[in-house]
């Protein structure tokens, strides 16, 4: 059989976006709990609740310390849950990367046209969720409108090796390895509910190599107006080579897995 094409083309690209937007207009009533009523609860049950024996976390409330962590942690969960189940569905249930390998569409339209509908995704729950957070008085600077920028590269930082590992796979047990071993621990150990700092010394660096911990930062300085950890130009580096080395992963695997 021969090879698929690599090629990329806008109007391809956007039919497979077109593809990811219809079926999710009939699926989207599914998704509103976990992309919009979700992060407010955790909002409420651990900002407010638990934030009200906590205090004060670097001179502000623990409410609107956390709020950067439950966006960008929004983001992160969203990008892994879209590149799991429907790719490999894609792949092995329903064929439908296979079906597009029957038209013009090429694998970088493939990956890229899914890539833009999970980005669409993320950002309506993410500038909802910072709308939202706006009520409680949680921002404390006018950079917090660059956060759903900030969120827009977690996701993709996220997503494109996600989708790779994905494609990669030919049973979905594997995704229970991926959720109990890399995001649950990524959600918590990356600064989301505490400062890193807290952890045993030999346990940051795990957190350092998360691209959720480089959004976090990056979502609470534009939200607090304090300066990140590291300068911001090296969190945005390093999600970037994430990304690309992501990018490079998945146009591999989708290539590879369409030969069969």
């Amino acid at each position: 059989m021969a090879a698929p094409s690599f090629g990329l083309s806008a109007r391809s690209t956007l039919a497979v976006l077109e593809r990811g937007l219809t079926l999710y207009r009939r699926l989207w009533r599914a998704s509103v709990f976990g992309s919009f009523v979700l992060p407010v609860l955790f909002l409420v049950s651990i900002g407010i609740g638990v934030g009200g024996h906590i205090g004060q976390v670097g001179g502000v409330s623990y409410l609107a310390w956390i709020v950067p962590g439950v966006m960008a942690s929004t983001a992160f969960q969203m990008a892994v849950g879209e590149c799991t189940y429907p790719i490999l569905g894609d792949f092995k249930w329903t064929r439908g990367f296979h079906a597009m390998r029957a038209t013009p569409v090429g694998v970088g339209d493939m990956v890229c046209g899914h890539l833009l509908y999970i980005l669409i995704r993320v950002e309506i729950a993410v500038v909802v969720f910072l709308g939202v957070t706006a009520l409680f008085g949680t921002l404390h600077s006018p950079w917090a409108l660059v956060t759903p920028l900030v969120c827009a590269l977690v996701t993709l930082a996220v997503a494109a090796p996600t989708m790779a590992f994905a494609a990669s796979i030919d049973h979905d047990s594997y995704f229970a390895l991926l959720f109990r071993f890399v995001m649950i621990p990524a959600t918590l150990f990356s600064g989301v509910f505490f400062p890193v700092g807290q952890l045993p010394g030999p346990v940051r660096p795990l957190a350092y190599v998360s691209p959720l911990w480089h959004g976090v930062e990056l979502n609470r300085a534009a939200t607090l107006g304090a300066a990140p950890p590291w300068p911001a130009a090296a969190h945005l580096g390093y999600l970037l080579a994430f990304t690309a080395a992501g990018m490079a992963w998945a146009l591999h695997a989708f290539g590879r897995r369409l030969q069969d």
